[in-house]
């Protein structure tokens, strides 16, 4: 989006970046483009905002690899705030950015011994050990993070992932486990740790999935993944369950019929030609009765 500076004021400015903030919309490039036309000669007019538009500035430098202006607007804030572990964080930024990922290290390690309770240093520890590729180190410093903060749905994620990426398959259901207990509402949870214990496969593991697949259905009926997934998931139990007159066989079969039903009908709502024809897909999968 393009903007007419000289029909907007230093307050409309502002304004504009708070409702930025506040919609969690980053901005970068409209950000720099602002610091170079109107903020940069007005540093000083910026009122009791001054030093979180600084901070947003900051970011959206990092953002778009100007570095100067990052590095600049650190120094300033490092004169008038000497020690400041908000300022060192900006500090640590600018080395990850630039790749300098040891001595950001230092930093995050001197802003963690200053205040151990800093959970943004402690994350963005893990976040330059992803980055090198130490995603065993990265799993560790993230696990010793969570026995602290407990309650951070984001971590959890990271390390649901994470375990993931190292294939330990068990640790991620668990991660997933403690996303449910979180957010026991979120179909997507569910999906994610239905999603592991199809991959882990098993009949249990199955059993497993089918259950949170059957959840997520529950909690949103539009969820395709889902569907496709407990269809996966039924057939697969079908062929476990060898005979033909196991109840649990025939509770499977249904699943797995009953999941391609709804796909058809859902593909007849959207009346989507130019994709394949998912129902007709899962219905060269399925197993006879």
């Amino acid at each position: 989006m393009s903007y007419n500076y000289e029909e907007l004021s230093l307050s409309e400015i502002i304004d504009l970046m708070r409702q930025w903030r506040e919609n969690n919309e980053r901005k970068s490039e409209d950000i720099m483009e602002l610091w170079l036309n109107v903020l940069e000669t007005n540093l000083n007019n910026y009122g009791n905002e001054k030093y979180v538009l600084l901070e947003q500035i900051i970011y959206a430098a990092l953002d778009c690899h100007q570095y100067g202006v990052a590095n600049a607007l650190i120094y300033l804030l490092s004169m008038e705030f000497p020690g400041s572990l908000r300022v060192m964080r900006y500090k640590s930024a600018l080395l990850e950015a630039e790749e300098k990922y040891d001595e950001a290290l230092n930093i995050l390690d001197s802003i963690i011994k200053a205040d151990e309770t800093n959970a943004a240093a402690r994350k963005r520890r893990v976040a330059v050990l992803k980055a090198q590729g130490h995603i065993n180190e990265a799993i560790k410093e993230l696990a010793d993070y969570l026995k602290k903060f407990m309650s951070d749905v984001e971590a959890w994620q990271e390390l649901c992932e994470l375990y993931l990426q190292v294939q330990e398959y068990g640790r991620a259901a668990f991660c997933a486990e403690e996303l449910i207990l979180h957010q026991p509402h979120n179909h997507l949870m569910h999906q994610r740790l239905a999603d592991i214990r199809y991959t882990m496969g098993g009949v249990e593991n199955m059993e497993l999935a089918k259950t949170y697949y059957c959840q997520t259905l529950k909690l949103n009926p539009d969820n395709i993944r889902a569907l496709l997934g407990l269809f996966l998931v039924a057939n697969n139990l079908v062929g476990h369950y060898k005979s033909s007159g196991s109840s649990k066989r025939k509770e499977a079969w249904k699943l797995a019929q009953w999941a391609q039903s709804k796909t058809a009908a859902k593909q007849r709502e959207a009346q989507s030609t130019a994709s394949p024809n998912l129902a007709d897909m899962m219905l060269s999968l399925s197993l006879a009765e």
